[in-house]
């Protein structure tokens, strides 16, 4: 039985600022931390497979998924449409994993209205050292062309304007420094009283502890 219920991560910021990378890492950390795998209903590129890097769908199927209630958020984007089930985020919280969704804010402020149903979120904000920086990041990727390229720098001054909607942010300037930041963030948040649901009978036995000293 897990000693607590799992986390559910946030992890947002523009595109090319480095949450993919640094959700990664994380769990490369600690491999029992699980992923949302988010459907869409964008092509595959090459190499991905459905159910690793996405559950690719059909526009018609994802918005069945939507009208049957069985996603926690979902947005377009650039043409095609994001979202993340419900189903094996809600399995993997109750078994006492943390999971990360690498989400932009639109999705977060949709998942945080879910509350309800997945539990106490913790969010997080990445965010780049400069916008040079930023751009030049998202040129070496080599993955869209100069059209793309400028829709996402327009799209990021939205993202960042959001930043003070999380609990929060890291001027991601390397990747090492954040990557510890994020850790460090995880650790404490894992050892916040209301999340160990093991405490209460623990302090119970350390008091029948205490009474059988005094017999």
């Amino acid at each position: 039985m897990a000693t607590r219920r799992g986390i559910p991560i946030i992890l947002s910021s523009p595109s090319g600022a480095g949450k993919s990378t640094l959700s990664k890492l994380l769990r490369k950390w600690d491999p029992s931390i699980s992923f949302s795998v988010s459907a869409t209903t964008r092509a595959p590129r090459p190499a991905e497979k459905d159910g690793r890097e996405y559950y690719f769908r059909t526009r018609e199927e994802f918005q069945q998924m939507i009208a049957n209630g069985e996603m926690l958020e979902h947005a377009e984007v650039f043409g095609n449409l994001y979202g993340s089930p419900i189903g094996p985020v809600d399995a993997a919280l109750k078994n006492g994993k943390d999971v990360i969704f690498d989400i932009d804010w639109q999705g977060g402020q949709q998942i945080k209205d879910k509350s309800d149903i997945i539990g106490d979120i913790l969010s997080i904000f990445i965010l780049p050292p400069s916008i040079d920086e930023l751009e030049q990041r998202l040129r070496m990727r080599a993955q869209d062309s100069e059209e793309v390229i400028a829709e996402r720098m327009t799209k990021s001054a939205d993202e960042i304007s959001h930043w003070r909607e999380y609990d929060y942010c890291i001027i991601n300037r390397s990747i090492p420094d954040s990557e510890e930041q994020i850790k460090a963030i995880l650790t404490a948040e894992r050892l916040r009283r209301t999340r160990q649901s093991n405490l209460d009978s623990f302090v119970e036995g350390l008091n029948v502890q205490f009474g059988e000293r005094g017999k």
